[in-house]
């Protein structure tokens, strides 16, 4: 279900409840969220799925009446020097799986820099990269959605917005995360927020003290501005994903854990804050 006009759609990484498909599932219907970020199946990284295991999981997802937002793929979490052409293979079955599940979206970043480097100094093949990929989005009419992850080369605003002019395809668009802004020292609002604000298509919602790397709160409770982001958003008519992605007991590079109750708790303190704005969700 793709969202409408000035509409909130919620969904989330639902690996972050339990590592069973099926209790994910339970929790999700159990909180109202009708859509989620694919990443794992009982512990399977989504790329990895077999064609059996993607038909048995989408037969499971349809039964209990739950969408794919999104392919909540690491694609582009390998450093910049690494070979990019075993790795466009593994975009290539990002882009299948799309298709097999009705995800509106791919998630991906932009490559990590190697220690010592200056982003600068890969830019080119930073763009070469992105380029690739969202022209083959482009074909399959999917849209990526660039997350500002710490370390790689879009983990700024400045960066982030150089990648969106620099390919200026309708394919490429940002997930924005607030706690992945707020770890590096950088404000999401107004400042990143505002700087990217036109190419935002998903939000992802994870809080965090500002400048402490793993500091994650739930929504609302660190510096992450949520009710003023919400409300931006909803006055220029957004319509996108919020992505719960709570980051609660564990955060580490591939994925993160909360657990049911704090899954629960993440998704009650997000829905408080677009009730108390007046935002319209489902």
């Amino acid at each position: 279900m793709p969202p409408r006009d000035g509409h909130v759609v919620l969904s989330g990484f639902a690996d972050e409840i339990a590592e069973s498909f099926d209790e994910q599932l339970e929790v999700l219907e159990r909180e109202g969220i009708g859509a989620l970020d694919l990443r794992t199946v009982d512990g399977t990284g989504v790329l990895d799925l077999s064609d059996e295991e993607v038909a048995e999981a989408r037969g499971r997802l349809d039964r209990a009446g739950v969408s794919v937002s999104s392919i909540g793929s690491p694609i582009g979490k390998i450093s910049i020097t690494d070979p990019f052409e075993p790795h466009f293979a593994e975009f290539e079955r990002a882009v299948e799986l799309a298709g097999a599940f009705d995800a509106d979206y791919i998630r991906l970043f932009s490559y990590y820099i190697p220690e010592g480097d200056e982003p600068e100094d890969h830019r080119e093949e930073v763009l070469r990269r992105m380029e690739r990929k969202a022209e083959r989005a482009e074909e399959e009419g999917v849209v990526l959605v660039h997350e500002n992850e710490k370390r790689i080369y879009g983990d700024t605003p400045g960066r982030c917005r150089d990648i969106f002019e620099s390919v200026d395809s309708p394919a490429l668009r940002a997930a924005f995360d607030p706690a992945n802004f707020l770890e590096i020292g950088v404000s999401p609002y107004p400042e990143a927020l505002l700087d990217l604000i036109e190419y935002v298509q998903q939000l992802h919602v994870k809080d965090c003290v500002y400048g402490e790397e793993g500091a994650i709160r739930v929504a609302g409770e660190g510096d992450g501005s949520f009710p003023e982001i919400v409300a931006t958003l909803d006055r220029r008519g957004w319509e996108g994903y919020a992505s719960l992605e709570p980051h609660l007991d564990v955060a580490g590079e591939r994925s993160g854990f909360s657990g049911p109750e704090g899954y629960g708790r993440a998704a009650e303190a997000f829905r408080g804050i677009l009730e108390e704005g007046g935002v319209s969700y489902e």
